[in-house]
């Protein structure tokens, strides 16, 4: 069953700018960055595989926005601009991640909440983390995308700038989405059993989207990424 809980938020047509423009700046970066000829001694290296991670963030919490409505107020656009993000960050499938995040809001910090590990251990709770959202159809269709994309671009290039920033990016969010914000939640007396971030908008942009601001996200869940800051006082 969908949730019928979804906040359908009056933010357009900036939401949906906004989505397409980080969905249009990770192809092109990943682009240019699967045809270059790169030398390991070249700091750009780096640099261009931690631009393409922080996207593939973007991509997934442009999908989350859209579980809470607020990508746009006409609704099949909105789930449309949903499933395209999640099928990038490595197939996901948005129907499926839809009804457990509104499980995570409705239940926190509880052994209904399917983010949540009452151990507090980073290493257990990851993997749990994984094992839950990591599904066999994901690995298959990763594994076969990769084949076919070696014959089109160097398997270096794809492991380096396409496989890793998705893998750490999914670490990114974990720690700075999940784990910081509920660590040890069934002991937080505040009503959304959630930590938030000192305020520090250019370290909260760039460590999660400003999802560190995680109070504020439980209390207005239907306020996109990009004026999450506004709530933070």
């Amino acid at each position: 069953m969908k949730p019928k809980n979804i906040m359908y938020q009056p933010v357009d047509p900036y939401g949906v700018i906004i989505g397409l423009c980080l969905i249009l700046a990770w192809f092109a970066c990943l682009s240019v960055l699967l045809k270059w000829d790169f030398n390991y001694a070249n700091p750009l290296v780096y640099i261009g595989i931690a631009i393409q991670t922080h996207l593939y963030t973007g991509l997934f919490i442009t999908a989350h926005d859209a579980m809470h409505g607020s990508v746009s107020r006409h609704k099949g656009l909105n789930r449309k601009i949903g499933w395209i993000t999640s099928l990038l960050f490595a197939y996901n499938f948005y129907d499926k991640l839809i009804i457990e995040h509104h499980k995570h809001h409705r239940f926190v910090a509880s052994d209904k909440d399917p983010d949540y590990h009452e151990s507090g251990n980073l290493f257990i709770w990851y993997w749990n983390f994984i094992r839950k959202y990591t599904t066999l159809k994901q690995l298959v269709l990763m594994t076969i995308t990769l084949q076919v994309l070696r014959y089109i671009f160097p398997l270096e290039n794809l492991l380096l700038f396409w496989i890793l920033p998705g893998i750490l990016s999914t670490s990114q969010l974990f720690y700075f989405g999940t784990y910081i914000p509920h660590r040890h939640g069934h002991k937080l007396t505040n009503k959304h059993k959630s930590k938030s971030l000192k305020k520090n908008h250019f370290w909260a942009f760039v460590s999660c989207y400003f999802f560190g601001y995680h109070y504020e996200h439980h209390d207005a869940p239907g306020v996109p990424w990009w004026r999450l800051w506004q709530t933070k006082h």
